[in-house]
């Protein structure tokens, strides 16, 4: 499937400062980039650093007054859907040294106050099927709420209220893969047919030795995402984090599909 990605930041800067950003999506063997191009504004200096996990890219800016962005993507996403039931759980032992902070604890993904309920939600399932349980019971028993939660929202909060956006629904569901023992990380993805149009949020969990993407929104499919990059929480994940005060003026995200 041949996918189209235009996005277009504009952001009023009081003073020069440095930020962070991450918009660009990753070539590799499941999305082939057809082509790609990012366009910053005259001003800004930007350096190219590798992502989380040496996975896509990230770029420095210096940026001000004013900082504007426009990036334009086509990919070909060739993914194959799972048959969920029949993946294993990998054993601890058998988990590579670089997936095992996706086992642990982190700033938004508090996964060791879920073990209780985990055990007692979700009893004699493992695996695939334990994944896909827990990822309906999300889509089945949350709202969509985009005024509900903010930059501090945790997975516990969204567990106790049972709402929020797409960045929520993933952290309630990576959390509470690893309180089962199964890897997952927080995946920022470009998809049609959500809505509203944005960067989206879903997960990966690492089960037979592989990572595979879900979504506990139940908006984007697998076959459709085009990953753009990975982390514990939304907190590595962010396509902007700015080290001083920045104005939001405009942001459109726009993914489409295109005959080929």
């Amino acid at each position: 499937m041949r996918l189209s990605v235009q996005t277009h930041l504009l952001y009023e800067v009081s003073q020069p400062c440095d930020l962070l950003l991450q918009i660009e999506a990753m070539p590799d063997a499941e999305q082939a980039c057809h082509s790609a191009h990012v366009r910053f504004d005259s001003q800004s200096i930007h350096k190219e650093i590798a992502g989380e996990n040496g996975i896509g890219k990230r770029r420095w800016i210096k940026a001000g007054p004013l900082f504007e962005c426009r990036y334009e993507a086509t990919f070909d996403v060739e993914r194959e859907i799972p048959a969920w039931e029949s993946l294993a759980q990998t054993a601890w032992m058998q988990i590579p040294a670089d997936v095992i902070k996706y086992l642990k604890p982190s700033r938004y993904c508090h996964s060791d106050q879920f073990l209780e309920f985990v055990s007692n939600q979700f009893p004699d399932q493992s695996g695939g099927g334990l994944v896909l349980a827990m990822n309906n019971w999300i889509n089945q028993n949350f709202t969509y709420d985009n005024s509900h939660s903010d930059v501090g929202t945790t997975a516990t909060d969204s567990f106790v209220s049972l709402r929020g956006v797409c960045r929520d629904y993933a952290h309630v569901l990576i959390a509470f893969a690893r309180a089962a023992g199964i890897p997952a990380r927080f995946v920022s993805v470009y998809a049609p047919h959500v809505e509203p149009q944005d960067f989206h949020a879903v997960v990966e969990v690492y089960l037979d030795g592989y990572w595979h993407l879900i979504d506990p929104t139940g908006m984007a499919n697998a076959a459709q995402m085009i990953r753009i990059c990975v982390g514990r929480d939304a907190a590595d994940a962010s396509f902007l984090t700015s080290y001083g005060w920045m104005e939001l003026k405009k942001q459109t995200v726009l993914v489409t599909e295109l005959v080929e």
